[in-house]
């Protein structure tokens, strides 16, 4: 009678025990996740994403886990922010669809947009205008319907700056009005219509109301509590003056830009209007100083970029790392549960036994016994070794794994690398050449009719500098070292193609935007757009596919 009531709080206390703790954690879980995140967040404002995604990839586990969808949702969309900022657009979409898919299956509208208006984003910064204006009419119209105003005011800015980058400037001013009257009580953000509504009014060639537009924003000084502000606003009204043939005007904005020392990016829009500014000035050797400025921009952004792709790739690998001692520590914790659970019935079926056996002989239940514990102790040993075995194979087989992973994304990054660099240099030369071009048509027509020997040789040299076709072979051939047999697969596939189209098809495959390929063939954005459509017409392209897109797969 003893044995049977100690049996029965034996299996009572190991019942309520597995209930507690599984209680526990279920509450624990939630508020780990929740803090787990806001270290994650906090990281990256840091700019230290390799911990952020550290803390934000425990929280989408233990989120996964305990179907906690929100917190699930924010750490997916956080990871996917740690990833935009370290420029890697592509990891970024990747993890903002999966939080789209949660905040549709699983959430509310709210959640929805914000992600659509995180794609947005994320479609506008790689140029995908069309894809970007799509997601953001999505956002815009969940914000209106939930009547949420400053969200919605906020999105048609987005809207608006999108279809000024496409030129659908009247469809922009109606977005920015609509957004001024959102954001009434959020000067902030209504800082930024206005600014929109100014470079409409540029867009459109209404200089003089763009001008004093910004002016007068300028003047408001306490709403610019953002300096990117200040300076959209100093470049906008310097390319106002440019453009009513003013160049002195928009030499004193451009200088003032620049003393606020502006970021890489703003400084190379800034060197590429003072040499416009100087050129138009017929100051040839600022002209050409100032594009030897935007060069080296250029370059120190390039080591920039590559330093980030650097360490997206060290985040990659310690990730994998990481997501690899996660499933060895989950594995782990099963292969523990298992063994508590045979022993759990090991114990069960041995007192059972004895139990059983203690009316017939006290000698033969200790022999059982014992016997029992040996098997016990012979098989716990066993099951040791062979997980012991199995650790070491699957520790080595993804050391391997994530070595080979690892020179995948380093000769990836190299090959991009080159490409950046290939295309800076020969916008460069391209841009160059162009303005000894211009210095040539001008030396070639002296407003006298003598004859200068020394102005001849000059011009002599200047076009020896020019050396056009060399460049392009020097181009082709340093193309083809970096992006090995593209030219050749693409010949054999469209043998009709002639050298221009090659050598256009060359500049699409290295991602320049039609502005930079406009500069180089020395042709108008128009002309490069026709020029397109004439090649992807001869080379039979279907609707669906873009031009880029099918040129990668060439690879």
């Amino acid at each position: 009678m003893f044995l049977k009531v100690f049996f029965n709080k034996c299996l009572f206390i190991i019942f309520f025990s597995s209930i507690t703790i599984a209680g526990n954690n279920s509450l624990s879980s939630r508020d780990s996740c929740q803090v787990l995140i806001e270290k994650g967040i906090a990281l990256m404002n840091e700019n230290k994403h390799s911990r952020s995604i550290e803390f934000l990839t425990k929280a989408q586990i233990i989120a996964e886990r305990g179907q906690f969808y929100k917190e699930h949702f924010l750490a997916i969309n956080n990871i996917a922010a740690n990833y935009c900022l370290m420029l890697e657009y592509g990891e970024a979409l990747n993890y903002y669809f999966q939080a789209y898919s949660i905040s549709m299956q699983k959430l509310d509208s709210s959640s929805e947009m914000v992600v659509l208006n995180n794609i947005a984003v994320l479609y506008a910064k790689k140029k995908n205008f069309d894809k970007a204006y799509e997601y953001s009419v999505k956002a815009y119209r969940i914000a209106k319907k939930n009547r949420d105003t400053i969200r919605a005011g906020m999105y048609a800015i987005n809207i608006g700056n999108i279809l000024n980058e496409t030129g659908k400037i009247k469809r922009a001013r109606n977005f920015f009005l609509e957004a001024v009257l959102f954001l009434k009580v959020k000067p902030d953000f209504l800082l930024m219509a206005e600014i929109g509504l100014a470079e409409s009014d540029l867009l459109n060639k209404n200089f003089f109301q763009a001008r004093k537009s910004a002016v007068n924003l300028l003047r408001s000084r306490y709403l610019l509590k953002d300096s990117d502000h200040e300076y959209s606003l100093l470049m906008l009204i310097a390319n106002s003056y440019f453009e009513e043939n003013n160049p002195k005007d928009a030499d004193k904005y451009v200088n003032a830009l620049l003393d606020r020392n502006p970021n890489l990016e703003v400084k190379i829009e800034a060197f590429q209007l003072l040499s416009k500014i100087h050129l138009k000035n017929k100051s040839l050797e600022n002209a050409i100083r100032y594009k030897d400025s935007v060069f080296t921009a250029h370059q120190k952004l390039n080591e920039i970029n590559n330093a980030k792709l650097f360490e997206n790739s060290k985040v990659k690998f310690e990730l994998q790392n990481y997501k690899s001692k996660i499933s060895d520590s989950e594995k782990k914790r099963t292969q523990e549960r298992k063994i508590f659970v045979f022993i759990l019935i090991a114990i069960v079926f041995t007192v059972l036994l004895f139990v059983w056996n203690f009316k017939n002989s006290i000698v033969k239940h200790k022999q059982i016994k014992l016997l029992a514990e040996k098997e016990q102790q012979i098989l716990a040993l066993e099951l040791e070794r062979e997980k012991n075995e199995n650790l070491l194979r699957e520790n080595q087989l993804k050391e391997k794994e994530a070595l080979a992973f690892f020179e995948q994304e380093r000769l990836k990054k190299e090959i991009d690398f080159k490409n950046r660099k290939l295309s800076s240099k020969t916008l460069y030369l391209s841009e160059r050449n162009q303005i000894i071009e211009d210095i040539l048509s001008k030396l070639s027509n002296p407003l006298s009719g003598t004859d200068d020997t020394s102005l001849d040789i000059k011009i002599k040299s200047l076009r020896d500098q020019l050396n056009i076709e060399e460049e392009w072979d020097s181009f082709i051939l340093h193309f083809e070292e970096v992006n090995q047999d593209f030219l050749k697969k693409i010949k054999g596939k469209h043998p009709n193609l002639t050298a221009g189209d090659i050598r256009y098809i060359s500049y699409i495959y290295m991602n320049l935007s039609t502005k930079e390929i406009a500069t180089m063939l020395n042709i108008t954005p128009e002309a490069c757009r026709k020029r397109k459509e004439r090649i992807s017409v001869k080379m039979k392209l279907p609707d669906n596919i873009s031009f880029y897109e099918y040129l990668t797969t060439f690879q």
